[in-house]
């Protein structure tokens, strides 16, 4: 079967991988689709240490081939979107609604997947970047048939860290000011997000004058190039700054836009090294600076609770999908995506 494989050197479509049979609570998806996030870029480029050989994807949506003993939640047929958490459900940390603090999710890559009889690791728990895979099936959520699984699999990444962040982890209130710095794929989810909860305002900030569009399309109520702009906008500062870069630079910016009691919230990925500083004093008036990992999701509650708000008009999914591809014009997708030209490109798998 094709797929998407990174050895440590370079990307390749292979059409020569294999995958296991589902084990106990383990399900077979056949993938239809799979957003290209950067996150999987930065598995390429070193940005996220990952064992290789590996399958990269990790955005996905398709159909149920096969379940293994003890799944009944999905069968054979059902649609579904894929999330990257595969937790246990009986830690401490599962038990409070927490999964994304899962000890046994985090750093324990499997390798379902053998390419000339080596094993390949499989990315994030899911590797959706492959014709077929097996997850846990706690990371198998059943959608809508109706939900166009191309604009379905962007729930499992980007859709979930973005309007997560602001849902679950910064909780944004109605009218508040909010801040959102790059306006890509996560951005523009953290945008919606804050449209859905009833920000009063929101401020896109994107050094692309041409990304304009789109964030004021998702609910953008300002848009800067700068985030030198913003205190004209917000003199008194902001209840909420999200930085979606993974710049050190704006990891400052967001905590020096903020208001009292105000929140940034980090969602960029910077080097693993990366170090940022800040005035210690700025923090003292009740202020805060927040990690939030995967949306702060519970993908089985959040993936369904946005699929209802897709289908009720209130959450964008298709207008995400810049541009679709064929798996094997990975390269090309990769290309736009780095040059800023898609707000996601979508890998398809088709006969």
């Amino acid at each position: 079967m094709r797929a998407v494989v990174f050895d440590g050197t370079r990307t390749e479509v292979v059409d020569d991988l294999e995958v296991r049979e589902p084990g106990p609570g383990e399900v077979l998806v056949a993938v239809a689709a799979a957003g290209l996030c950067h996150s999987d870029l930065s598995v390429v480029d070193g940005t996220i240490p990952f064992p290789v050989p590996v399958v990269l994807g990790h955005e996905g949506a398709g159909v149920v081939e096969a379940v293994g003993a003890g799944v009944s939640h999905v069968a054979p047929g059902d649609h579904v979107a894929l999330s990257t958490l595969a937790n246990c459900g009986a830690c401490a940390e599962c038990d409070r609604g927490r999964p994304t603090m899962c000890r046994q999710a985090i750093g324990r890559p499997g390798q379902p997947f053998l390419r000339d009889g080596r094993p390949m690791y499989q990315f994030a728990s899911n590797s959706a970047f492959a014709e077929r895979t097996v997850v846990k099936a706690v990371q198998a959520v059943r959608i809508p048939r109706e939900l166009p699984l191309v604009s379905a699999a962007l729930i499992g990444c980007g859709v979930l860290t973005g309007v997560g962040a602001v849902l679950n982890r910064a909780r944004v209130d109605r009218g508040d000011r909010v801040v959102v710095i790059g306006t890509g794929g996560i951005g523009l989810n953290v945008i919606q997000g804050a449209r859905i909860a009833g920000a009063l305002r929101i401020v896109a900030v994107d050094s692309n004058p041409a990304k304009e569009e789109m964030a004021r399309r998702f609910g953008a109520t300002d848009f800067l190039t700068s985030v030198e702009g913003v205190p004209d906008l917000l003199p008194t500062g902001a209840d909420h700054a999200f930085e979606c870069v993974g710049r050190v630079e704006l990891i400052r910016a967001a905590v020096d836009l903020l208001d009292r009691h105000g929140q940034a919230v980090l969602l960029g990925v910077p080097p693993a090294t990366a170090e940022a500083s800040f005035r210690v004093s700025t923090l003292y008036l009740d202020k805060s600076i927040l990690g939030c990992r995967y949306g702060s999701a519970r993908p089985q509650r959040d993936i369904a609770l946005y699929a209802e708000l897709y289908r009720a008009g209130r959450l964008l999914l298709d207008e995400l999908v810049t541009r679709t591809y064929p798996v094997e014009d990975f390269e090309k997708a990769a290309a736009d995506a780095e040059a800023g030209r898609v707000a996601r490109a979508v890998l398809t798998f088709s006969a």
